[in-house]
């Protein structure tokens, strides 16, 4: 299995993504602060790979503190927060994460300042766990929702790489895989940053998985010579609507889809799920750097001082979802109601109902 990120006695280990996929190079992070710029810089991305991230870079940050009690502790981990917290904005497990992590302080802040520590290092790695255990479970529901064979579309990289391991989206695929269907995954290249063709060709390749990169402006005509079964998608948010903001992108291949009679799925944890945002017009979208438009390896490929917008999401309407699928079940409209069940559910065994 892929490493994606992993606790280390040194710190916090991340495979650098930047690299792949023709370096695979990893980073060894000792400090939050080095936590919180790889996940602003996208070595690690994937919003459950973030949550994780973020919970990692606060127990490193709380191991290193020289807080000697759970006062200056508090202040520490309050800090440490705030930093990691700005990195970035529209994945929801970032912050799901820093109060999951906030939380098991408050539970054990009576405790000496060392099994403080040591309680939220244990917090952080029970999350890493329990991502590939969640994954797995996606997998299993979503693999009824696969064609037999054929084509399968999915845009940006929702797999190990995106998670602490096995992945969202393309754990549905493997899943689907490993139940004896036969699928051909058509990954869009997912400009500007690549991450269909740099991320998710390399691992489904290391896996032996038949895989096609095509550019982003190829999946309307692929859909339409119908090589394209269903479209399965992760996503960094989704709105208690239904609506879903996912990589840049993700609207355009939703809505032509719609238009071939085709089914869109996602595949997300619970923890993406934020029932406290009503619809997608207020999940906030994180506007990037002009260059990762402008630059491909660091070369030019437009001009010099041409304007840019650079959003990394977009936001589907709920309309165009057929389904979503969650380590709990299948959530089918109205969203509004199968989501807030399947959320309120959440304490209780996994349910194999969809």
């Amino acid at each position: 299995m892929i490493q994606t990120l992993e606790w280390t006695e040194r710190g916090v280990r991340f495979i650098d993504q930047t690299k792949l996929p023709t370096e695979e190079v990893y980073v060894d992070c000792t400090t939050y602060q080095e936590v919180a710029d790889v996940i602003r810089n996208m070595v690690v991305r994937g919003a459950p790979a973030i949550g994780v991230a973020a919970a990692m870079g606060i127990a490193l940050g709380v191991k290193n503190s020289k807080a000697e009690s759970a006062g200056e502790l508090r202040r520490e981990l309050d800090h440490i927060c705030d930093v990691i917290g700005k990195t970035r904005p529209t994945a929801v497990n970032l912050f799901w994460a820093i109060r999951r992590m906030q939380q098991k302080f408050e539970a054990v802040r009576m405790l000496p300042a060392q099994q403080i520590k040591q309680a939220l290092i244990e917090e952080a790695q029970r999350m890493h766990a329990e991502d590939i255990a969640i994954n797995r479970a996606m997998g299993r529901h979503g693999s009824a929702l696969m064609p037999a064979s054929g084509g399968v579309l999915t845009h940006c990289n929702a797999g190990a790489l995106a998670t602490a391991g096995y992945g969202t989206a393309l754990g549905v695929i493997r899943a689907a895989i490993e139940d004896g269907k036969k699928i051909h995954v058509y990954a869009d290249e997912t400009r500007p940053f690549l991450q269909g063709s740099r991320l998710t060709a390399w691992e489904l390749m290391k896996d032996g998985i038949a895989t096609t990169v095509i550019s982003d402006n190829m999946s309307g005509a692929m859909m339409r010579q119908g090589k394209i079964g269903a479209v399965i998608v992760g996503a960094d948010r989704i709105a208690a609507n239904g609506d879903v903001a996912n990589k840049i992108g993700t609207y355009t291949v939703a809505v032509l889809a719609k238009e071939h009679n085709i089914p869109f799925y996602v595949a997300a944890p619970i923890s993406t799920i934020d029932l406290a945002t009503p619809d997608g017009s207020e999940i906030p979208i994180e506007q990037r750097n002009p260059a990762e438009v402008t630059h491909i390896a660091g070369k030019a490929i437009a001009p010099e001082g041409v304007g840019v917008e650079n959003p990394a999401f977009d936001v589907t309407p709920a309309k165009y979802v057929t389904a979503i699928v969650t380590e709990r079940g299948i959530a089918r409209p109205p969203y509004d109601q199968s989501l807030a069940t399947l959320a309120d559910d959440a304490s209780q065994p996994t349910s194999t109902a969809s």
